[in-house]
């Protein structure tokens, strides 16, 4: 291992993109499916890692709504969820700021508040048992209609105590942030901090009506963001976070090869550009696995590395004596 690697390795991290029904690993898949009774269309193990090979957004939606099925319980999404925290405390994360998506259960007709029962138990106890402190941040499928995304925001409102903010995933193309005005408005109003998945598949265009009609406060992704210049400095100026996920723009083929990879364009621009997993499970890393690959690929420095690791805390929505707490630990760990 390079002094670089083990860098990487040891550095404290902040997770601001991850959605955790993205967490669920073939194992676990299985076993839900046998634990619940569910049938599964893959006989073993290494049919369903081959079935994590995909070439497209698309593709890797279709395969991840068929995996939700298995999550049924409370139960299940507890150890979902404990199984992500759990690993990346060994990669010494610190602070996570996750995605859930209850339309992707309620239409299901799994209840609202299992699914958030399960995933905030296993929360509560890694903040107890490892210290890792978290946001929680419900996101409304674009796929959808608007009106479903209203239904589920009325279950959000209340849960206010243990949700955050608000998202917007799902398949970019066909479904601008314009389709959402009206429900983040609502949303804002109700108290809950707006982040968007913009500029990914997306064009420009999108990363603009997300910050001027949904009004967000970090944009999810972003990439594209690049292909304009007055949106770069806008962003520059801004000093807006963009959770950018290295391994998933490989796999889903929004970059071809990762030495192609925008993140030092980004960096070099003035963008607060961080390092995120995204749905590791199919993507084939987590937090440790996407500062080595990008570090790799772009033959990146370690200065470039603290800048990534400290955007993070930066761009986190930790309030402001826990940001600076946790900005002061990563300095003296850079420090060494």
């Amino acid at each position: 291992m390079s002094d670089l690697e083990a860098f990487i390795s040891a550095m404290p991290k902040a997770e601001l993109h991850l959605h955790i029904e993205g967490t669920l690993e073939p194992e676990m898949m299985m076993a839900l499916g046998h634990r619940n009774r569910i049938t599964l269309p893959y006989a073993t193990i290494e049919e369903v890692e081959a079935a994590y090979r995909f070439s497209c957004l698309q593709d890797f939606l279709d395969l991840y709504y068929q995996g939700m099925s298995v999550l049924q319980t409370e139960q299940d999404f507890f150890d979902l969820t404990w199984a992500y925290l759990e690993r990346v405390h060994a990669q010494n994360v610190t602070h996570v700021e996750i995605f859930f998506d209850p339309q992707g259960h309620t239409e299901r007709s799994v209840a609202f508040e299992t699914v958030l029962d399960g995933i905030t138990g296993a929360l509560d106890r890694a903040e107890r048992e490892f210290g890792i402190t978290r946001k929680l941040i419900m996101c409304f499928l674009r796929h959808l209609s608007e009106e479903s995304g209203f239904e589920a925001l009325k279950s959000a409102v209340a849960h206010k105590d243990r949700i955050f903010g608000v998202g917007l995933d799902s398949s970019e193309k066909g479904h601008p942030p314009s389709k959402f005005e009206r429900l983040f408005a609502e949303a804002v109003r109700e108290g809950f901090v707006p982040v968007a998945h913009a500029g990914e598949e997306g064009p420009p265009d999108y990363v603009h009506e997300a910050l001027d009609l949904l009004h967000i406060d970090r944009i999810d992704h972003g990439n594209r963001a690049l292909e304009d210049d007055g949106l770069v400095k806008r962003l520059a100026a801004s000093q807006m976070a963009l959770t950018v996920c290295p391994l998933s723009n490989l796999r889903l083929c929004v970059v071809d090869d990762m030495s192609h990879h925008p993140l030092r364009a980004m960096l070099q621009a003035g963008l607060r550009a961080t390092v995120n997993s995204d749905d590791p499970a199919y993507f084939g890393g987590y937090m440790t696995e996407n500062y080595l690959a990008v570090a790799k690929g772009l033959d990146l420095s370690r200065d470039e590395i603290v800048t990534l690791g400290r955007n993070a805390y930066l761009g986190s929505f930790l309030d402001e004596p826990e940001k600076r707490r946790s900005l002061e630990e990563f300095d003296a760990f850079c420090a060494h």
